[in-house]
């Protein structure tokens, strides 16, 4: 509905210019956006207030002059000027009416649109070190980062998801000499475990796996077990297979994919990090100092500058990423969007300030950050802290398995991601309508079942004598519910442009609302076949938007509960 409003505007104005009334090089940047009360119309243009000063005219006499030179159009009941000179939209009914029309002919492509244009995004989720089985936050940040690959890809991008595993440095030691310790018989209670030692009973499980000479299959690669507890090294790069095909299962589970797995440990043995290290000095932004290297990152806004290389040897932590970025860059990802847990708000500005010092035209603000707040697991009046696998959290795998995927998925995107989330099992088990994940799949069902009792009664529902007959939903739930689904595509808009997935998650919740008050005042199964034939389509609008809704979220949409 804005673009169609947008393009009244613009016809509007090419009136103008034609007749010498505005320039012709006037800017066309407005904004059209919902009222907040139905007092003042349905939509509202700022075109005036914009365009009044290149057009030489006051905004509320520019105003008039676009409102007189409007095309005439059954969707739009009246026009008003308001205040300083907005330009308020009051639509008809037959507006709403061809907008559900829309929805039953488009289908599946209903809320999507071409605004990406195909231009390339990376999204970089989840990136769980492969030392355990993946956490709640590590769920949360799965969840929000599929929700925005597939809100992108509603939107016209052409997205890849990335995984980057960090399979270097002291944690993946940590989780080789553990291994090594059960694969000695060596208990974390007993004498000899390592100090730093990782505790579940999952390392029991890579021990004896790598032990019995088990193979394990993880990204395209086969390695198998040493049966010799001596052999550190054949430990690590077991333990580190058998637990990236772990979080790979954990992932499949829980609904996402990714495209491309990318391994911290070949920036490495690629050289890449040292050759970013020696751009960064022959770029004049290093300095050694108590025999470290240091990075001037304050050069580019950082409260302090960094040390890349240790004085007892090693890069600091940030270095890599740096590296890693510059890769991404080199792929061709004009727009990079990173969602990661909140711990990492430190290394933006570090990383950020590493690749503005490479000199390689890389945009400030590249890349972008989606950072998400901890989760907080509980049942009843307890929080839930451990679970017996990995020994000191709880896993994605145990909310998936209380819960199951569809509940788990949409309470960890259905918050802002830099909110904190409180996960109630107890909540998410419920089937009524306080649980709100139950109550939108329900609106969907409860549309199904409406379409089986047609043949119960020995009907049928007639298409297309329901969109002949649509001037037949003449109440104001009619006219409610029209307005709610109609809002969809902006909804989705939105959430994409703001990376708020939780946007579509509140929006469902409103509809699945809107609806089951429509439905209790709206009889659908009446004799009158017009009427019946009618009041159902609008339920199957409704359903095609919950559906293309639920999907975004990664959430199925049952025909039956």
């Amino acid at each position: 509905m804005k673009d169609f409003l947008r393009d009244q505007l613009l016809q509007a104005l090419a009136a103008l210019q034609r007749n010498g009334s505005v320039p012709a090089d006037i800017p066309t940047g407005f904004v059209i956006e919902r009222t907040r009360s139905k007092e003042h119309g349905d939509f509202a243009a700022n075109a005036a207030l914009l365009m009044s000063k290149p057009a030489g005219l006051k905004p509320r006499d520019l105003a008039q002059a676009m409102v007189g030179a409007l095309p005439a159009s059954a969707q739009v009941a009246k026009v008003e000027i308001a205040g300083p000179g907005f330009i308020n939209f009051f639509l008809s009914p037959a507006a709403y009416r061809a907008e559900l029309r829309h929805i039953l002919e488009i289908d599946q492509a209903y809320g999507r649109n071409a605004g990406g244009e195909n231009r390339k995004v990376q999204i970089e989720f989840v990136s769980a070190n492969p030392t355990g089985p993946l956490h709640v936050g590590h769920g949360r940040g799965a969840a929000v980062g599929d929700c925005l690959a597939r809100l992108l890809q509603a939107t016209g991008w052409n997205v890849t998801r990335e995984f980057y595993y960090n399979d270097a440095g002291q944690q993946i030691a940590n989780l080789a000499l553990s291994v090594q310790a059960r694969a000695r018989g060596i208990a974390p209670e007993q004498a000899g475990w390592p100090e730093d030692g990782y505790r579940g009973d999952y390392i029991g499980d890579v021990a004896r796996a790598y032990m019995a000479g088990e193979t394990v299959h993880a990204d395209g690669q086969d390695v198998t077990g040493a049966k010799d507890a001596d052999d550190l090294e054949a430990i690590r790069r077991f333990a580190v297979a058998a637990l990236r095909r772990e979080q790979d299962l954990d992932l499949r589970a829980f609904g996402v994919e990714f495209d491309v797995y990318y391994l911290e440990s070949s920036l490495y043995t690629e050289g890449k990090v040292e050759e970013t290290v020696q751009q960064l000095v022959a770029a004049g932004h290093t300095y050694e100092q108590d025999g470290a290297l240091w990075l001037r990152t304050t050069e580019f806004g950082d409260d302090k500058d960094r040390v890349m290389r240790k004085a007892q040897g090693g890069y600091t932590y940030f270095l890599p990423d740096i590296a890693y970025h510059v890769t991404k860059w080199r792929r061709g990802f004009g727009r990079v969007i990173n969602e990661q847990g909140a711990d990492h708000h430190s290394t933006v500005m570090r990383v950020r300030a590493g690749l503005q010092a490479l000199d390689m035209g890389i945009p400030k603000g590249w890349p972008e950050y989606v950072l998400h707040q901890m989760v907080t697991v509980m049942r009843g009046d307890e929080e839930v802290k451990l679970s017996k696998r990995a020994g000191s959290y709880v896993t994605l795998r145990d909310l998936i398995d209380e819960v199951g995927r569809d509940a788990t998925r949409w309470f960890l995107a259905a918050r802002k991601a830099d909110s904190q989330l409180t996960f109630d099992i107890d909540l998410a088990r419920t089937r009524n309508r306080e649980n709100p994940v139950y109550y939108v799949q329900y609106t969907h069902a409860r549309i199904c079942r409406v379409r089986d009792k047609f043949a119960e009664q020995g009907w049928s529902w007639n298409r297309d004598n329901g969109l002949a007959a649509l001037d037949r939903l003449d109440t104001a739930y009619d006219q409610d519910m029209m307005v709610a689904i109609a809002r969809f595509p902006e909804v989705v808009d939105l959430a994409a442009r703001n990376l708020e997935p939780h946007l579509v998650a509140t929006y469902l919740t409103e509809l699945a609302a809107a609806f089951h008050t429509w439905y209790d005042n709206s009889h659908i199964l009446v004799e009158d076949a017009d009427l019946r034939d009618a009041r159902f389509a609008l339920a199957e609008a409704v359903r095609t938007v919950v559906a293309n809704g639920l999907d975004l979220l990664g959430v199925s949409a049952p025909d039956s509960m």
